[in-house]
């Protein structure tokens, strides 16, 4: 299964993520999320075999719900406020893969929790990161540069504020491709 480790935005800020997309209607190229679906990705594993005879080699998904529960014993954070706010890009404004939401409070404790999780999967086996963590909120993707001039203006002239809510917890969460976007369900619940 194709799987990552995040922390998912409560329902009520659906609307909100959905309010600071409109902003990008009509930029030809690029697919927006499903702000239903908004989260801050702690550590992408990738495919993570289900069960150990189906792992030729790594970590199985027992594996990865392991180093889940040693990260969190091991991360200093309690239960904190994030805040959602800005609009970023990756890799920059002159090449546009992805439009982010950044994240204005709560940036410490989720760099610290990408940061126990990094140690303790890459000890299993999983690839570490090849770039540094950046909390945010992936708004959308862009395929080709036909609606860049429309995403730069939006992200040089916008600073959204979606809104904050609680961290309690984090989850391992599964993502499975289907032609209308990602479906992700909860594999296992980490609170801290």
């Amino acid at each position: 299964m194709r799987a990552f480790f995040s922390v998912d935005l409560p329902d009520d800020l659906a609307e909100p993520i959905a309010d600071v997309q409109s902003h990008l209607d009509g930029a030809d190229g690029l697919n927006v999320t499903d702000p239903a679906q908004a989260h801050v990705t702690l550590k992408f594993l990738g495919d993570v075999p289900e069960t150990a005879t189906d792992a030729d080699t790594g970590p199985d998904v027992e594996d990865v719900v392991a180093a889940g529960e040693r990260a969190r014993d091991r991360v200093d954070v309690e239960p904190f406020e994030c805040r959602i706010a800005g609009l970023g890009v990756f890799p920059s404004l002159e090449y546009i893969s992805v439009v982010w939401a950044g994240v204005e409070a709560g940036g410490s404790e989720l760099t610290r929790l990408h940061e126990a999780l990094e140690a303790e999967t890459t000890a299993i086996g999983v690839d570490p990161e090849d770039h540094a963590f950046t909390p945010h909120v992936t708004l959308a993707r862009m395929n080709d540069a036909r609606g860049k001039k429309l995403v730069q203006d939006v992200v040089r002239e916008r600073e959204p504020d979606v809104g904050q809510f609680t961290v309690d917890a984090f989850r391992l969460t599964q993502s499975t491709l289907t032609a209308d976007g990602p479906v992700y369900e909860t594999v296992e619940t980490f609170y801290i």
